[in-house]
């Protein structure tokens, strides 16, 4: 998905207004430099800009250091949610109220570079409406980490029906038109770039080499790399249901000519059907894979429930809003043209 974008012809094209949203989990150590950082190279766009944090129920000082930035910048606006609701409904949480042309998502924790944002923004330029990182290099990350994320990008690729993009996390950076049609999407297990995936548009993978964690410990162990790819599995993909159909007619295709060889043997010799052995195997084998079977369809239904019970994907405590107004031209941003050639 690197450089599919069509032929397209140059045209004059003025810097977009841009929002950055930022989930912050426990990042009391972070979240200064972070904002020192991302504000200098959004000042250097020479363009209207907005920072949204979305303090996502931190347990430490995370939330009055951003109480603290919000007093003494007036770009940015800080959502404190009621609870920990997790990274990916943080997440949306700062994507309903974006209001930029462009919005960027960023970890605070600053492992992906805010001074990309503008080699972002020069790709967008040229037409793409969603400009996604591509790890190329992953420093100060384990062994572990890096084979449990590998694993992670070829599983799901391999029974998803989109295609999501090898080593791409969050960081990202969505036209208006991206933002707006993730925001039509209410499911509450979500995978954000699988969402990104799924809505089309033209996608560009910016390569880049990311950096350690300047604070802190990561909020992705283990178990929430296996949640999280369960919920992609689950949003877009029907496979794990036909494999619980196709072992429910081999496994009925063996008892079916189990069946036909024990009748055999009683209605046409002498010898009976020999040693409790095979019987208690093959009660094993069955129990084993309706267990299997069951769990499969338990997670699909969860969902559905879930679903179906229609909460909120996140409730907000209190927000602070920005001070800064957004001015926009009168006439829209004119970008690249695609070519009909």
């Amino acid at each position: 998905m690197n450089d599919t974008g069509p032929a397209a012809i140059l045209m004059p094209s003025p810097a977009p207004s841009i929002s950055v949203v930022v989930p912050c989990f426990n990042e009391e150590e972070a979240v200064a430099e972070c904002h020192r950082r991302l504000e200098r190279a959004l000042e250097s766009l020479n363009t209207w800009h907005e920072i949204i944090y979305v303090d996502d129920g931190s347990r430490d000082a995370t939330l009055r250091k951003l109480q603290a930035i919000h007093a003494s910048d007036p770009h940015v606006t800080v959502i404190e949610l009621s609870r920990n609701f997790g990274h990916q409904s943080a997440v949306t949480a700062g994507l309903e109220i974006a209001q930029g042309e462009v919005t960027v998502i960023l970890d605070a924790d600053l492992q992906d570079p805010p001074e990309l944002i503008a080699k972002m923004i020069e790709i967008w330029k040229q037409g793409y409406e969603v400009v996604y990182g591509v790890r190329e290099l992953r420093e100060a990350e384990s062994g572990f980490k890096l084979w449990s994320a590998k694993l992670f990008y070829r599983l799901i690729n391999r029974v998803a029906e989109i295609d999501i993009p090898r080593d791409a996390g969050d960081f990202r950076l969505l036209d208006r038109k991206a933002v707006d049609a993730i925001k039509r999407m209410p499911e509450r297990h979500r995978l954000l770039r699988g969402m990104c995936s799924w809505i089309g548009f033209r996608h560009y993978g910016l390569k880049y080499a990311r950096a350690p964690r300047i604070a802190g410990k990561t909020k992705y162990p283990f178990r929430k790399m296996i949640a999280l790819a369960f919920d992609g599995i689950a949003s877009f993909s029907t496979l794990p249901l036909r494999f619980v159909s196709v072992v429910g007619f081999i496994t009925a295709f063996l008892s079916f000519i189990g069946i036909v060889y024990a009748l055999v043997v009683r209605l046409f010799t002498h010898t009976w059907v020999a040693g409790w052995a095979i019987s208690f195997i093959g009660m094993l084998f069955l129990g084993g894979v309706q267990m299997i079977s069951i769990g499969i369809l338990g997670e699909y239904m969860a969902r559905v429930y879930t679903e179906a019970k229609q909460r909120p994907l996140y409730l907000a405590r209190c927000v602070l809003e920005r001070r800064a107004n957004l001015e926009r031209s009168d006439s829209s941003p004119v970008r690249l043209v695609a070519s009909s050639d």
